[in-house]
């Protein structure tokens, strides 16, 4: 086999259908170029060597420092990288005692990670190393430690104030359809007891001397009162109980009205605690909830996740939906856009239903390039988000870089994601697609979370056209 076809078959992996770097090992490799690589081993490959043979593969030179950073030297250690490069597979300790390329093995493990950090941050490689290939040590660590966790500085942070305890049970009653039955900004609605009061009376003058409450709010057809779902939903725990005269209702209702205000009280001033630390604030959790049991649900996997050892000794702040409410529905709406805005990373719980608000909230978020986790509960609803849900993939908005959602359906692996990411401690798996499709995985998941298309064109107009600034604007 001749030092041609060695080295296009050990280097086929990071051959690419673009040019420059992802050329250098097509089927116009140098002579040259392909006898020095094959006998690497025989004669180590120093800068100025590899440098030869890069602008012999027509693309330009690196700079000592980034020879050293790539080939050379572990940034993870230096708390400036997001992820470990030693646990890729190539790795070997002897090259962070080197100063020359030892092995293809070596060229590998720092072509893997040069194309890593491409996708995370440019999603495009040439361009990638067209901006780095001439930065010195100093700028290299300043470019990566500015784009990771600093998990000194969150986990250094004192306590906060303590939020307004809220039972489990009770929190389904700060939801906007129990302020609608218990609080009603319309001041025509009829007093809600009042209003059932006379749905009993109804019932009694049709020879019914008992009858349940869910009887009695089911079927209204009048519009301008209470909405049967509505009633369904706000008098839950009482819906079985059955009734006879008004003292009976007032038994039933009123510990529940208590509740709601008490319940209400609290959320409202949970939200300005929210907002006085919205600097600080660490975690957004979008869902919906659209029963009793849904805000049981996500108060037991808040709770679960934020009280994991994992997670725990990080000192997250982080929005728990079921302990917040808003004056009106508006102010809700602007409150989550902007702890979406300002947490630094986004979990999704997918629970029963779909809903256009935790979609929004998640597409927010990744079109801020933040890291999205999604949790499933099933393997069935992991495959539609991880393969075939339309929020898989966005855009960041600030730099074109196509963005992919952290995908999983295990409760335990939710707070490992979650300190993975904030201790910087992630594990990338590179992956290539047929006709030169790169997709950058994470490990323990499988989810691609970045990618470069293979279609030139879409390339080459993102990188060329997305930052460039509208010629108008409203």
């Amino acid at each position: 086999m001749s030092n041609r076809d060695l080295i296009l078959r050990e280097m086929e992996f990071f051959r690419g259908n673009g040019e420059g770097i992802e050329a250098w090992f097509s089927e116009n490799i140098s002579e040259v170029a392909a006898n020095v690589l094959a006998n690497c081993e025989k004669q180590p490959i120093s800068l100025e060597v590899l440098n030869q043979i890069l602008v012999l593969s027509h693309e330009g030179g690196m700079s000592e420092g980034f020879f050293w950073f790539y080939f050379l030297s572990d940034p993870h250690s230096r708390k400036v990288y997001w992820y470990d490069p030693k646990k890729l597979a190539e790795f070997d300790q002897a090259y962070l005692r080197s100063t020359k390329l030892q092995t293809l093995n070596h060229l590998k493990w720092g072509l893997k990670r040069l194309y890593i950090d491409a996708l995370l941050y440019f999603g495009n490689i040439r361009q990638c190393y067209r901006t780095l290939r001439d930065l010195d040590r100093n700028q290299l660590d300043s470019f990566f430690e500015k784009r990771i966790f600093n998990t000194q500085a969150i986990t250094g942070r004192s306590d906060y104030l303590p939020l307004s305890t809220i039972a489990k049970d009770d929190r389904y009653l700060i939801a906007e359809t129990a302020c609608k039955t218990y609080a009603p900004a319309d001041e025509t609605m009829p007093d809600l007891l009042e209003y059932i009061k006379g749905r009993l009376r109804v019932a009694a003058a049709a020879g019914r001397s008992r009858v349940k409450i869910k009887d009695l709010v089911a079927g209204d057809s009048v519009s301008s009162r209470y909405d049967a779902d509505q009633l369904s939903f706000s008098l839950d725990e009482a819906m079985e109980q059955e009734v006879g005269s008004a003292l009976d209702l007032e038994n039933a209702i009123e510990p529940i009205i208590q509740k709601f205000k008490a319940a209400r009280t609290r959320a409202l001033s949970n939200t300005k605690l929210y907002l006085s630390m919205v600097g600080d604030m660490d975690v957004y959790v979008a869902t919906s909830m659209r029963s009793r049991a849904d805000f049981r649900s996500m108060a037991d996997f808040c709770e679960t996740t934020f009280s994991d050892p994992r997670v725990r000794e990080l000192k997250l702040r982080h929005f728990d939906p079921t302990m917040s409410a808003a004056n009106n529905h508006e102010d809700k709406g602007l409150i989550e856009c902007l702890m979406v805005k300002c947490a630094k990373i986004l979990i999704y719980n997918a629970g029963l239903r779909d809903s256009y608000g935790k979609d929004a909230e998640a597409a927010m978020a990744l079109s801020l390039g933040k890291p999205v986790i999604f949790y499933c509960d099933s393997e069935t609803k992991r495959k539609i988000f991880q393969e075939i849900h339309p929020l898989a993939r966005l855009i960041d908005f600030a730099n074109g870089v196509a963005v992919g959602s952290i995908v999983m359906d295990k409760l335990n692996e939710v707070p490992e994601m979650i300190r993975r990411i904030f201790v910087n401690d992630m594990e990338f798996e590179l992956k290539k697609k047929s006709n030169n499709f790169f997709l950058l995985c994470e490990k323990m998941t499988g989810s691609a979370i970045r990618l470069q298309s293979s279609d030139l064109l879409i390339r080459e107009t993102f990188w060329n056209y997305y930052n460039r600034s509208p010629q108008h604007s409203l």
